[in-house]
């Protein structure tokens, strides 16, 4: 009677350590299928990032870069330091006015009608030294944000137009979409010579 007794309990006791080896090789599987998903996540969010930072995409409609800024001049006089294609689904430009006593704003433009959508000043731009510095710059220039577009627009549709002085002199920076590709430009401000930027290669 004892045996069956013993041999009953140690069946059980297999039993029960069976099951929690299934439970943990259960246990197993379901993680692996999380660690799985999580990584099938993580480069669905990075796949996502990439198409974000995207810039071969081109406008939607017929507004240019050099229409945006003399829409947004149009409505808040000053002088534009850039101009933005937002390709983050709303297509709007922004272009960026600096006023004569150094208040910034920036002003959305729609992409296909040119109409204004709104200009908000932009406090952290204002009295900011960089942003003086360019005005200044800009002042004494010949070429100034619409001409520099036009005049990259040789090269592609143009996505972005400001300045730069990352070399030391200041320069507009244009980039362009042609063909699916991106390209980088330099307008010098004296003229509206056009170079490749091969800071940016």
């Amino acid at each position: 009677m004892k045996r069956n007794i013993v041999i009953a309990t140690l069946t059980a006791a297999a039993l029960v350590a069976g099951g929690t080896v299934a439970a943990f090789a259960a246990g197993d599987d379901e993680a692996t299928a999380t660690q799985r998903q999580a990584g099938t996540d993580a480069r669905a969010a990075a796949d996502r990032d990439d198409a974000d930072d995207d810039r071969t995409a081109a406008p939607r409609g017929s507004l240019t870069a050099a229409d945006a800024i003399a829409a947004a001049l149009k409505h808040t006089p000053g002088t534009a330091l850039a101009a933005d294609y937002e390709d983050d689904g709303s297509g709007t430009w922004e272009v960026t006015v600096v006023q004569g006593d150094g208040s910034a704003y920036d002003v959305r433009i729609a992409p296909g009608s040119g109409k204004v959508l709104g200009a908000q000043r932009d406090a952290d731009e204002d009295s900011d030294n960089d942003d003086r510095a360019e005005l200044a710059a800009v002042k004494g220039a010949s070429t100034d944000a619409r001409e520099a577009a036009l005049a990259a627009a040789a090269k592609g549709t143009v996505t972005e137009v400001g300045l730069d002085d990352d070399s030391g002199a200041v320069a507009w920076s244009a980039e362009t979409v042609k063909d699916g590709r991106h390209g980088e430009w330099k307008v010098a401000l004296d003229s509206d010579r056009v170079t490749q930027d091969r800071d940016e290669d």
